[in-house]
């Protein structure tokens, strides 16, 4: 089978899943995938790509930049991967937010992409 038709099936099962999780539809061209919000903290909106890899992680995008954590799920804490235009003030607070919020992220992790 020709790589177009192993990618084509691959992305008609990824959007079949994503649709039977509860998660939109793919938009222009198929292939661009939604990044749900999955929670919003004073200003910040923390994202789990639907299209993404592991370990389970979110992105948090900020006025300024973003931010990338990886959830260490189920029992956290949580730990800064990689940031941009983000201070390490702000890097703080995040990460003791989503410590606070990990009980809903990592099942929301799973829900969409299944292991950790």
């Amino acid at each position: 089978m020709c790589t177009a038709r192993r990618t084509a099936k691959y992305v008609a099962r990824s959007a079949t899943a994503l649709i039977e999780a509860g998660i939109e539809k793919p938009k222009r061209l198929g292939y661009i995938w939604r990044m749900p919000t999955i929670l919003r903290l004073d200003g910040l909106r923390v994202r789990i790509y639907v299209d993404d890899h592991r370990p389970a992680h979110v992105h948090v995008i900020a006025a300024d930049g973003e931010a990338v954590f990886v959830l260490n799920c189920p029992d956290g804490p949580p730990e800064l991967r990689e940031r941009h235009g983000v201070s390490l003030k702000m890097v703080n607070r995040i990460q003791k937010e989503l410590a606070e919020h990990l009980s809903v992220l990592c099942p929301k992790w799973r829900e969409i992409h299944g292991d950790y």
